[in-house]
């Protein structure tokens, strides 16, 4: 989003010493889409580096302020959060799942409910962050060892319990 934002301030760039300002700066946000998509952090930050270069100049337009303004704060969540970025390019070359949409839907499915303040009963952060704990587990297949694990008596063959409260822990997950 941040860079659809920065992209839509470098159409209405315009200096008049550079009349392609505009131009330059939809291909270096494009090289830097590019980039994060491909996971080379690195490169993109030396773009962002650059972007910001040729706006820093003396007395800049509103326009140019703001995009400069834009460029280095991305920089700064690219920088800060660089080790969590992912390749979605070599994610979706090998066929693996780049959106998160279905841990979004999740969350919002049994999560955003408790939190809504109308509520008789609401969530703590800690109760909300376990329940999605046990979701993750559940989803992945991993519950039922992890529980043999904490409990080794339980017989692997053995039905866990329904708890109606819970029962959308067995439904099936849609993709």
């Amino acid at each position: 989003m941040r860079l659809t934002v920065m992209s839509l301030m470098a159409k209405s760039m315009s200096m008049e010493d550079r009349p392609n300002l505009s131009t330059e700066m939809e291909t270096q946000i494009e090289r830097v889409k590019w980039n994060l998509w491909n996971g080379n952090v690195r490169r993109t930050l030396q773009i962002l580096e650059d972007l910001e270069t040729t706006l820093d100049v003396q007395a800049p337009s509103l326009e140019v302020r703001k995009l400069l303004k834009a460029a280095r704060e991305f920089f700064t969540y690219i920088s800060t959060n660089r080790e969590f970025i992912v390749n979605y390019g070599d994610r979706y070359r090998h066929g693996e799942r780049i959106s998160t949409g279905f841990v979004e839907s999740a969350v919002n499915q049994i999560v955003s409910k408790r939190f809504v303040k109308k509520q008789q009963m609401r969530w703590s952060k800690r109760g909300a962050h376990s329940l999605l704990q046990v979701r993750t587990k559940v989803l992945d297949g991993d519950w039922r060892s992890k529980l043999s694990q904490w409990y080794p008596g339980i017989a692997e063959a053995a039905q866990p319990p329904v708890f109606p409260g819970l029962a959308f822990l067995r439904r099936p997950w849609r993709h």
